[in-house]
């Protein structure tokens, strides 16, 4: 593994605001539990809104153009898929102090909750493995809320199953440019969520390094990866002005995923070990070699 920025933090801390609540970190909680975010019992409330609103102050279309020339380089870390999990073990999850379960624990609970359920989709199993991988921005001086956190278009009006969206945005300098504050905004109806420019963060980091890797994972595992925090479309049910066919199909798939995702059970610990010879087959074969992050 080597590091192309010598400055990169060591054990930067990150609270992932879209996966709280979670079920196995809340006394076993039933899932109606998890993403409630009215609940001003919860002691980190203060801190998610705190997030979200820096994010929906801040993430504008000058500062996505700016993180894609910061980013888009692929410059900051040359690693292999397994190192890259190892180097997410250095994050510090704010979420849950009484928690100490390493990030890649979390990576191979989910590849193999995945495995279980559909046990001949090899690259779903893979697209859990790495699905979190992004989340290397944050050894690199990123804003949490530029890293982790719900994702949604830039260069449109917010839709309103966004979190907080009725009080977040109003200090965000887009809406007030008559370019960005409508509906469809700068796009063309159903233009397709492949033609959108997403919010920043590790969703959207990841599935343009893995385009620039030419990975062969389908566009199943592509869409997941690139819209798995963005909740306004899979779970609102908003932007269908902007998605088109092909999401239709793919939102299916995304869903999938995320049950997965939000849902792991941090009592059944996976033998890494044991497990990394088949998941190291996949990364030969989907996507083989020294990436570039």
């Amino acid at each position: 593994m080597r590091l192309l920025v010598e400055k990169a933090k060591n054990n930067p801390s990150l609270l992932d605001v879209s996966e709280l609540v979670r079920p196995e970190l809340n006394d076993g909680k039933n899932e109606d539990s998890f993403r409630n975010y009215e609940n001003n019992a919860n002691p980190m409330q203060a801190i998610i809104k705190k997030t979200y609103l820096a994010m929906h102050t801040n993430q504008t279309v000058d500062f996505v153009r700016k993180k894609h020339d910061k980013w888009l380089k692929f410059d900051h870390l040359e690693a292999t898929v397994m190192e890259a999990l190892e180097l997410l073990n250095n994050l510090v999850d704010e979420s849950d102090p009484d928690i100490d379960l390493p990030n890649i624990v979390h990576a191979f609970q989910t590849a193999e909750q995945i495995r279980e359920v559909h046990p001949d989709q090899d690259w779903f199993h893979l697209t859990g493995l790495i699905h979190d991988l992004g989340k290397i921005m944050a050894f690199y001086d990123e804003p949490q809320w530029g890293v982790v956190g719900d994702t949604f278009p830039v260069g449109c009006h917010p839709q309103k199953s966004i979190v907080f969206r009725d009080w977040s945005f109003k200090d965000n300098p887009d809406l007030t440019n008559p370019l960005y504050n409508t509906e469809n905004g700068i796009y063309e109806k159903n233009c397709g969520l492949n033609k959108i420019t997403m919010s920043w963060g590790h969703d959207e980091y990841l599935y343009r390094v893995l385009l620039n890797h030419k990975t062969t994972l389908p566009q199943e595992g592509l869409w997941m990866i690139r819209f798995h925090s963005f909740y306004p479309w899979h779970t609102g049910g908003d932007y269908r002005n902007l998605s088109n066919e092909l999401d239709d199909e793919m939102l299916k798939w995304v869903q999938e995923f995320n049950k997965f995702d939000l849902y792991t059970k941090s009592s059944k610990i996976p033998n890494i070990e044991k497990l990394k010879p088949y998941y190291q087959g996949l990364v030969d074969k989907y996507m083989p070699g020294v990436i570039k992050f």
